[in-house]
């Protein structure tokens, strides 16, 4: 299994707030369950304890594989949330690694 995990900083303007766009950008991404096959699990949290090295929102899915995670980044109904993402935010983290069966919760 495959976690994908990225994090947003967004811009502030006289449209909105960061904390406004994350609320977006989760809608936005909790609309793709249950389109996009690949998706095993996938949350969505928005940063709600302000500090210095906050980032806006988080973004947690699942894959099976690698090549799951691949055909999510080129559907078309992901890279419309990437699109719309990229002109709202200032900053994108991410991680993508194996979860391990042996993984102590």
């Amino acid at each position: 299994m495959i976690r994908h995990v990225v994090m947003w900083k967004f811009r502030t303007d006289g449209t909105e707030t960061a904390g406004g766009y994350a609320l977006g950008m989760k809608a936005r991404l909790e609309g793709l369950v249950g389109k996009i096959p690949q998706i095993r699990h996938l949350e969505v949290g928005v940063n709600e304890c302000e500090s210095a090295a906050s980032y806006d929102a988080v973004l947690t899915v699942d894959f099976e594989s690698y090549d799951d995670l691949r055909a999510y980044k080129i559907n078309p109904l992901h890279v419309e949330v990437s699109d719309w993402c990229k002109s709202v935010r200032v900053d994108r983290k991410c991680v993508d690694y194996t979860i391990r069966e042996n993984t102590i919760l």
